[in-house]
């Protein structure tokens, strides 16, 4: 159900919401999902729900940064030969403190022997049978300090940041097998309307493929969620409450059915199910009819949280990077703030109307430049498209060169 009285103090608008504060609504009814222990090797992409601190320093000793001979600086003169006694290598070194003059044969990456203060490379020196002959000193001194990566104690990855083969290696560096991370929020997705025919079926006279499912899918995997698509319906209050009923989900998303027309049925068949609104439209171009809402007690499991997109492609994928994205890194435990960014324009645009426009956009040498064609049900448009030009409500003509809010957005 919804509030359409009039307003009063306590009563909140629904309605010709900002972007921000529809999302700050849809942000307070979700909360980090529990963790789980997952090994080193299939945490890829995922989110740290713990942060990982170095147990020991890295390198826990004193390394070579060279091939060459470990001496102690106080032994070199204006031409020195040395007592070879030993070598230290890789995972092998030599254990005993080195005296004055001796020398050890060292490799890259070896532990630097006591006593020793200074890496000679081997091609500063000669050997000559169990001695060697060395150079001047003044060369950089070839050590690795210990704990020049990480010292024991210290914060290598924080809560919340996304994993990669690069932050997998920093944990594999501090010695870690597993990993704290948030589960995946399980995502349905459910799209509606008459209209729709699955690819690869034989569409009607009057149908369209549906395309919105697919790349919400994706977008959902790739921000860390788990998406479930449940077989499309058609415009019945009855059918489409009945394929959310049983539904356990972190986040049920509607496609389609979101505004107000004869056919737009999602909301009357899920107020059937004790729908109650957090926001009903957003003032935003494209995208309006975007809402947002809970399941209440009349259905098993009641509490969950439904997002509701409109049918038209660019429309839904505007409001999914704008607001499903958000929803997912909260329930991640990930920062939820889209990241804009300042860019040029590469053409002048005119005055925007009432509504904050998120235009489809190319970055290009020159700046971002929007496409001519925003029409909402364009995928060809969105598939060229690698930013989102944000224009606020009624903002002036901007002219090129002139600095804007951009959007990237993850393209392959």
């Amino acid at each position: 159900m919804s509030w359409n009285g009039p307003l009063s103090a306590s009563t909140p608008r629904l309605k010709g919401l900002t972007v921000e504060e529809a999302r700050a609504r849809m942000l307070a009814a979700v909360t980090p999902l529990p963790a789980e222990s997952i090994a080193l090797a299939e945490a890829d992409g995922r989110v740290l729900a713990q942060p990982v601190i170095a147990h020991r320093d890295q390198p826990p000793f004193d390394a070579s940064a060279m091939d060459g001979w470990a001496v102690r600086r106080a032994d070199l003169a204006a031409e020195t030969t040395l007592r070879i006694v030993g070598e230290s290598a890789a995972g092998h070194g030599y254990v005993q403190p080195l005296k004055a003059g001796e020398a050890v044969r060292i490799f890259t990456g070896a532990p630097i022997p006591a006593g020793a203060d200074l890496v000679v490379i081997q091609e500063e020196a000669v050997r000559e049978g169990e001695t060697v002959r060395l150079g001047p000193a003044g060369q950089p001194n070839h050590v690795r300090p210990r704990g020049g990566d990480f010292h024991t104690g210290e914060t290598l990855l924080a809560a919340g940041v996304k994993l990669d083969p690069w932050r997998l290696s920093l944990a594999a560096a501090a010695g870690q097998a597993a990993l704290s991370v948030a589960r995946r929020p399980r995502i349905v997705l459910l799209a509606t309307g008459e209209e729709l025919a699955q690819p690869g079926d034989t569409p009607g006279p009057f149908q369209i493929f549906e395309s919105g499912g697919v790349g919400l899918a994706a977008m959902i995997r790739r921000w860390g969620g788990e998406p479930h698509r449940l077989a499309a319906t058609g415009d019945d209050i009855a059918a489409i409450a009945d394929a959310v009923r049983e539904v356990q989900a972190d986040l049920i998303v509607t496609v389609g059915g979101a505004s107000v027309g004869d056919h737009d049925l999602v909301k009357p068949a899920l107020e059937t199910l004790g729908l109650t609104l957090a926001v009903e439209t957003i003032n935003i171009r494209p995208g309006k009819p975007t809402w947002f809402g809970t399941l209440g007690a009349k259905t098993p499991g009641g509490g969950r949280r439904v997002l509701g997109l409109p049918g038209n492609p660019a429309s839904a994928f505007v409001c999914a990077e704008l607001f499903l994205k958000s929803l997912v890194l909260a329930m991640l435990g990930a920062d939820p703030a889209p990241r804009l960014e300042l860019i040029a324009l590469a053409q002048s645009l005119p005055a925007n109307g009432p509504r904050e426009h998120w235009a489809r956009a190319r970055i290009t040498p020159g700046g971002v430049r929007a496409f001519a064609d925003q029409d909402s049900s364009l995928v060809t448009v969105f598939a060229q498209a690698d930013a989102l030009l944000r224009r606020a409500a009624n903002a002036p003509a901007a002219g090129e060169g002139e600095l804007v809010e951009i959007l990237r957005l993850e393209r392959g």
